[in-house]
């Protein structure tokens, strides 16, 4: 009786992981990784996930999660002609290695240096998506050197594979300082959320295999229960969140998830130095 009751516990925490991650991507167009990780990471402590684990199958969990929405956002996206496809193959090489890198790393190391990084990175985002000024760029057009390229791929590939999130993150940011127009950016980003999920998502299971403090219906540090609930409540919830966005402030929004950003980046920070 006691494991159904933790297990239908684990199942509603990711139902409202997922609703959380779809009514913000509706909402302020972010989504992926930067929601559901810091949610399970808050969330899976209160239904008897061991603390050592929590941060890996955090990060495993989202990784499973973005392939199917980055597989339909880029669709959608190169039908609408949203999606730059000389970009993205410029970037691929880069990209790729950022993930092997990213994998090792991983693989490496404890839920304290993904949590530090984690936390970082979670900590800058919240300071550009509540401070962030229109109309800055660092480059009038996105360096054509290959040179260039492959190190901004690999930075991309790597961090997003220790944090566990898809291309949008970092990419857009990335992209839109070098004057990329953002339907184009956000086009090209769900595409490299593919290429960093697939295989960030395969080092994460392999890496978590035989650990006996898993929760049920995890495949390394992957939870297959996560991925069967937050993938559907996701979808589902987005539209309800894109409905909102014409009735709310979006400027406040996205200043209202900075600040829980913020707050979860701090929170991590200082459990690593507890």
């Amino acid at each position: 009786m006691e494991e159904i009751i933790s297990l239908l516990s684990l199942g509603v925490v990711l139902l409202l992981t997922g609703s959380i991650a779809g009514v913000l991507a509706g909402l302020l167009g972010v989504g992926g990784g930067i929601v559901i990780v810091p949610v399970l990471y808050l969330l899976f402590p209160f239904v008897g996930v061991d603390e050592s684990v929590v941060m890996h199958l955090a990060v495993g969990t989202s990784l499973l999660t973005i392939i199917p929405t980055s597989i339909m956002s880029a669709k959608t996206h190169y039908n609408k002609g949203g999606l730059e496809v000389g970009l993205l193959k410029s970037l691929v090489p880069g990209i790729v290695l950022g993930v092997i890198l990213g994998i090792i790393i991983s693989g490496q190391a404890n839920g304290k240096i993904l949590t530090t990084t984690f936390g970082t990175i979670a900590f800058l985002v919240s300071v550009h998506m509540a401070f962030k000024k229109e109309g800055f760029y660092l480059a009038k057009k996105f360096p054509e050197s290959q040179a260039t390229r492959c190190p901004i791929g690999i930075f991309i590939g790597s961090i997003s594979v220790v944090m566990g999130i898809g291309g949008g993150t970092l990419s857009v940011p990335i992209l839109s300082l070098y004057n990329v127009p953002i339907r184009k950016a956000v086009g090209t980003a769900s595409a490299i959320g593919i290429i960093i999920a697939l295989p960030g998502s395969v080092g994460f299971i392999l890496a978590g295999l035989n650990n006996p403090l898993l929760p049920s219906f995890s495949i390394g540090y992957a939870n297959l229960l996560g991925f069967s609930l937050i993938v559907p409540a996701t979808i589902i919830t987005a539209p309800l969140g894109a409905k909102f966005a014409h009735t709310i402030n979006p400027d406040l929004l996205r200043k209202a998830f900075a600040f829980f950003l913020f707050l979860t980046s701090v929170k991590m920070l200082f459990s690593v130095l507890g």
